[in-house]
């Protein structure tokens, strides 16, 4: 990194003076003059350059003869290559006093050599040397600056913790996980004595990265390959953390360091970190030594980052209990289906709580040299509270999570109340991976349920994928995974916005009634106490003033999101879905809740509605399909209504589904 040193040089004396390639070396002539000096000349050695301010002017004399010294008077110096040896350069000030006497000469004996702390700072995955940009961050494909990775998976097989929760590295894997740093050096084969490199880092920075050293060739490295062993705390000892903030570092031609992020963007953390390379002077035993230069790198932390309904599925999650066989046989069959890969929970892992959406969320961070998937656990800690670091914490899995400290944790902070949305673009701002949708409650409302805010702070900070806050408090569970969802589709957009509507449903079945299917039952087969006619439904007018607010609800929240997605009404599709209220006046599902699905590619399993039949088929069913099928989608119903729809869930929110990461490097967003 180039800079200007201010260097005192003292009249009469041999001065030996350490310089860094790509320096200035300033000295004020005025400063180290003898009294009564009025001119001066500059000579020096051929690897020595020099230049003098303000630029002398030319005399009758030749170039050696003495130049006028005055008190503004500025010798800048500088040298093109590393010295081979120590002191193999030299510069002479002579000073002159009236007719050209001699009053004294200043001698400096140089060194030069190269430092530099470099990085992958045009992010392609190598560390280049000395980039003129690693000293600074900025987004888009032009930017530079270097990423670092919050190594929060787990390298142990027994008593696993995420990497990030030790201080020591216990298998080469691990490194992999972290972004590589260099030191590099030419010069002379030492520094001159009591010359120090140190590594450091400000006392705010330190809580959130380390470094380590390697002392370990590169054909040993390559052995090691992924087994673990005891004495890698010797080979890769521990730099700077949180208790060590500044290191000295070997002076040799180059040092490999290992940078490991420790926390993710927050509130209080804008992902933002810097590591400091100084080269310190000695002034004498009874002092400490002084920096005379400094070269800085600028690591941004990567970003948790969502996947949406469209991105390609890798994984099913979802859990076997007692009572949910019909259920589980429906999404098991779908994802072999589609060669997914399927992972089931079951009771003594779960005891009971199926809820696998509301537990956990799928994410994944991405570097140039590494990426993963990451589990966001929600603070909820229902009787799935393990399952996210238990089973899924591991190597290249990482996990975090955000617990609220004086907050009181409630349905909203459940994640079937945080869903994505596909790319979008809003009055020409391009989002191109998606933006995160949360429910809260409605901003009149004094007493309402709101995510957590530790939670919401969490994914605001990672920036990527800018929050939208819809209105969910007016249902009685308070997701927005209850009215609204996203599919693929043809077209410009590449999907379609689904949205419950209780006036799609009212329109399907007056239609029914119309046609003499008025007597056609909903829950058919399901019991006399679920049963209920078509005629009955139209008839209930205290069913139609509930549907009428829900429906007041859903506008609002469509509002929202044709307003912050950039959506239009051809690019949303309304389920005809009933509610019903419950205690508060907060509003579950009438029937199975179709709009609540699991979206795998371009199979949908969706809860299976019970509804009326018409020549022996399910009307809901009908119309569902037929409005998917025109997007290209195949329907497959599953019957949750005993397992989930009862228990107030349905299909959505007893699955989940880790995706295929964007294509698009979050880095090279124009931010």
């Amino acid at each position: 990194m180039s800079g200007e040193r201010t260097l005192r040089v003292r009249c009469g004396q041999t001065s030996r003076v350490l310089y860094v390639v790509g320096t200035t070396l300033s000295v004020n002539l005025c400063r180290s003059a003898p009294p009564k000096s009025k001119a001066f000349n500059v000579q020096c050695t051929p690897n020595v350059r020099f230049s003098i301010s303000p630029t002398p002017v030319p005399g009758p004399s030749p170039s050696p003869a003495p130049l006028p010294l005055n008190n503004n008077t500025l010798l800048f110096i500088v040298m093109k290559e590393a010295s081979m040896v120590e002191s193999d350069s030299k510069l002479s000030v002579t000073y002159y006093g009236d007719n050209t006497e001699v009053l004294g000469k200043a001698v400096l004996h140089l060194t030069a050599i190269e430092v530099s702390l470099d990085v992958d700072a045009d992010r392609d995955g190598v560390v280049e040397k000395n980039n003129p940009h690693k000293g600074a961050w900025t987004w888009g494909p032009e930017g530079h600056g270097a990423i670092l990775l919050v190594n929060c998976d787990s390298e142990q097989f027994y008593h696993k913790t995420p990497d990030s929760d030790r201080k020591h590295i216990t298998a080469v894997s691990d490194l992999n996980d972290m972004s590589p740093m260099v030191l590099r050096t030419k010069g002379p084969a030492q520094l001159p004595p009591g010359y120090k490199l140190t590594l450091h880092i400000s006392r705010g920075d330190a809580e959130k990265v380390r470094v380590f050293r390697s002392t370990a060739g590169d054909m040993l490295s390559r052995f090691l390959g992924k087994v673990f062993f005891p004495d890698f705390v010797k080979r890769y000892p521990l730099v700077l953390d949180d208790q060590v903030l500044s290191q000295e570092v070997p002076y040799q031609e180059e040092t490999k360091l290992y940078v490991e992020g420790l926390r993710f963007p927050d509130k209080d953390f804008d992902g933002l970190l810097k590591i400091h390379l100084s080269l310190l002077e000695p002034i004498s035993e009874d002092f400490p030594e002084t920096p005379i230069y400094t070269d800085t790198v600028v690591f941004r932390v990567a970003p948790w980052i969502m996947t949406p309904n469209t991105l390609e599925p890798v994984e099913v999650f979802v859990c076997s209990t007692k009572d949910n066989y019909p259920f589980l046989k429906g999404i098991t069959g779908l994802a072999k289906k589609n060669n997914y890969k399927l992972k089931v929970c079951y009771e003594y892992k779960n005891r009971g709580d199926r809820w696998m959406q509301d537990e956990l969320e799928f994410g994944y961070i991405d570097s140039p040299h590494q990426h993963f998937p990451v589990v966001l656990d929600s603070p909820r800690d229902g009787d799935l509270k393990d399952f996210p670091y238990d089973e899924l914490l591991g190597k290249d899995f990482g996990y975090v999570t955000r617990v609220p400290e004086d907050e009181e944790v409630n349905s909203l902070d459940s994640f079937g109340n945080l869903e994505v949305s596909p790319p979008v673009t809003v009055n020409g701002k391009h989002y191109p991976l998606g933006r995160i949708i949360i429910g809260v409650a409605f901003p009149t409302s004094a007493h309402g349920r709101n995510m957590t805010k530790v939670v919401q702070d969490f994914l605001w900070a990672q920036k990527v994928q800018e929050p939208v806050a819809l209105f969910s408090d007016w249902l009685y569970v308070g997701h927005v995974d209850e009215f609204m969802t996203f599919v693929p589709a043809p077209g410009p957009k590449g999907f379609r916005l689904l949205l419950a509507s209780p006036d799609a449903g009212y329109k399907l079945f007056k239609g029914l009634q119309n046609d003499g299917h008025g007597k056609a039952k909903i829950f058919d087969g399901l019991g006399p106490d679920e049963e209920i006619s078509v005629d009955e439904i139209l008839d209930n007018e205290r069913l139609k003033s509930e549907n009428d607010y829900v429906q007041n609800c859903i506008d609002w929240n469509r509002d929202v999101l044709k307003r912050e997605l950039g959506l239009d009404d051809d690019d949303i599709i309304d389920l005809p879905i009933l509610f019903k209220l419950m205690e508060d006046n907060r509003a579950v599902a009438y029937y199975p809740d179709m709009v609540n699905m699991i979206v795998l590619g371009k199979e949908l399993g969706i809860p299976k509605p019970f509804g009326p039949k018409v020549d022996g088929r399910c009307a809901l069913e009908a119309e569902m399909t037929s409005l998917m099928e025109a997007l290209g989608l195949n329907c497959t119903y599953i019957d949750n209504f005993a397992s989930y729809h009862k228990l107030l869930g349905e299909v959505h929110c007893g699955s989940n589904v880790r995706r295929k990461p964007f294509e698009l490097r979050w880095w090279n967003l124009e931010m």
